[in-house]
Formats: structure tokens, sequence, C-alpha cells
């Protein structure tokens, strides 16, 4: 059944009333942390003044985690966006071409070695880069099939390597590690960078919302149109893979971002288009990981859980719900 397609005027009011939400989530996880600083004196100290300890807490703990929150959700989000357009796969997500894997291996072989946190990220990007490479040579004349099944293999296989460092690694490091690998923010030292990727992200996914939407209708929609399809899809590959690889490398492996967000933008936007989906998807994937994130600050402090296990408890029945949503909107 095809699904309605709300006015223009309505979903530019929608996508209006997304960024409003979103910019109050903002304020929120700003300003609620274990460290209680007042409404009054958390203001004073964004304006300038006040209390010299609270605005360490504002401006160099909790604003750099909430801007990697929300870079970073975008992040997944948009790239699940992408590659769902791209497999025409409801089940995609930004993890299915191995780029997580290969930043793992190259993030823990650097903590097995002791490194600081910037050779860590480094060595994120290599292995995420080799990861890339190895799927683009190997799946380059198979077509989209084949590029998602080589994708998940790679993945395994640096699953199975993640497994036997851990095993290897010294006690002491083990930690710190599962930590990564289970999602934490704390590893986002340049917050900045992830917020302006997902920011540039969001103008380019609209500029191609016409290609977009002729690739999510189908090969041969696309083939009738005259899209130049291999062209297209190793841009968006190369563009999936450059996400994924800045929002690891920002904040090790947060899962269920990137394959709930478009669902839930669609179900609720009633449209798959990606003048619309794209940005909604990216504010969506940018509130729920910062939401996320305080619950992950708050609710065993001053403990700090890993972000990427509070998404997974939240992502998972969340998913079922959007599933039956979904269901019933498709049922006669």
């Amino acid at each position: 059944m095809a699904q309605a397609r709300p006015s223009g005027r309505a979903s530019t009011r929608s996508l209006l009333l997304l960024a409003v939400l979103a910019a109050g989530v903002f304020c929120v996880s700003l300003l609620t942390g274990s460290t209680d600083t007042g409404l009054r004196g958390a203001l004073a100290a964004l304006a300038g003044s006040g209390d010299e300890a609270t605005r360490t807490v504002l401006l160099a703990v909790r604003l750099p985690r909430v801007l990697a929150a929300f870079g970073v959700g975008s992040l997944l989000a948009l790239a699940g966006v992408l590659l769902q357009a791209l497999f025409r796969n409801p089940l995609a997500d930004p993890y299915v071409l191995g780029v997580s894997g290969g930043a793992a291996v190259g993030a823990l072989l650097a903590m097995m070695a002791g490194a600081a946190a910037l050779v860590v990220q480094s060595s994120a990007i290599g292995g995420a880069l080799a990861a890339v490479v190895i799927v683009y040579l190997l799946a380059r004349s198979g077509g989209t099939p084949r590029l998602l099944l080589t994708g998940v293999v790679l993945a395994s296989a640096c699953g199975a390597l993640v497994s036997v460092l851990l095993a290897l690694a010294d006690t002491s490091r083990v930690r710190g590690m599962v930590f990564w690998l289970a999602g934490d923010l704390e590893w986002a030292v340049t917050p900045w960078a992830s917020a302006a990727a997902a920011l540039f992200a969001v103008v380019a996914a609209v500029l191609v919302a016409r290609p977009l939407n002729v690739l999510a209708a189908g090969e041969l929609r696309a083939r009738s149109v005259g899209l130049a399809l291999e062209a297209w899809r190793t841009v968006l590959f190369v563009g999936c893979a450059a996400l994924t690889a800045i929002a690891v490398v920002s904040a090790g492996t947060v899962g269920f971002v990137g394959l709930i967000t478009p669902h839930a933008v669609r179900l609720a936007f009633r449209t798959s288009d990606h003048r619309i989906v794209a940005p909604a998807a990216a504010l969506s994937g940018g509130m729920l990981l910062a939401l996320a994130d305080l619950v992950a600050r708050t609710i065993a402090s001053p403990r700090q859980l890993p972000v990427g296990a509070i998404m997974a408890l939240v992502g998972a029945p969340l998913f079922v719900l959007i599933l039956r949503s979904r269901g019933r909107q498709l049922s006669p």
C-alpha cells in the first residue's frame, strides 16, 4: 500500500518542531549530570561569569559530550538512511560494510600497545580505511548484493579478530577495550569534527535526494530514468563508509541508531522522500544518542555506563515497536 505523502508545508512544520525538540534535548543534556550545577549557576557560567568549577563542568566536560552525541548520532542515522536506500534492505545499518570491524581491530591493537587516545583514534581510522578498501576491491564488479555480502563476511572476520585480541590483552587494558567496543563518548576528543561532518552530510544528502529516491525505488526504475547506477553505488558506498568511520572513531561501536532511526522517521513523517527523511533522521539520531548518553551519565552516578549498552537496551524494544506499527499500517 502506498504511503500518504504529507504536504511540503506540513513537512516543513514538522521538521521545525523536531529542530525545536532537538534544541530542548541539547539544553537538558547540557544542564543535567552527576554534578548539580543549578539552573542559575549554569546560565551564569554559559554567560561567561559565575563559578569557575561550574564553567569547567559545563564547557570542558558536558558540552563536548553533548556535541559528540549529536554528531555521532546524526552520522549513524544518515548512514542508515543512505544504506537502506542503496541496498533497498530495511535491515541495513552502518555496520554492514565492515567499517566498524576494521576500526575496532585497529583501535584494540593500539590499546594493547598502551597508546594514547590520539594514536588509538588514528589506528581506528587506519583500520576503517583498510576495511573500506578490502570491501571495495572484492565487491566492485558484483553489484549491490556482492557488496553487502562482502561487508557482512568482513565484519564477521573482524569480530573473530576482536575476540582473539581481547583474549590476548593484558587484564589492566581489557576494561578500556570493552568500553570502546560497547560505545563510549569519552573517546570523542574532537567533538566538533563529528558535528561538522554531520552538518555537511545532511546538506549533501538533501542535495542528492532525487537520485536517492530513484535508487530506493529499485534498479529497474533507476536504469529507466538514465541514472548512472554504478557511479552512484560507488559514491554512496564511499560516503556511508566515511560517515560510519567518523562515528566509530569518535565513540566506538554504538548500535541501533542507524537501524531504527530511518524507520521511525519514515513512519512519523509518512514519507520516504529523502529531502525530508535525511534531515529528520539526523536530528532524531542526535537526540536519541544524546538522551542515551544522559542516562549513561546519570543512572549509576558517579559511575558512567557505556552509551552503546544503554542504546542497545533502548533500541531493541524500540525496533520491535516500530515493526509492529509498520505492520499495522501495511495491514489491509
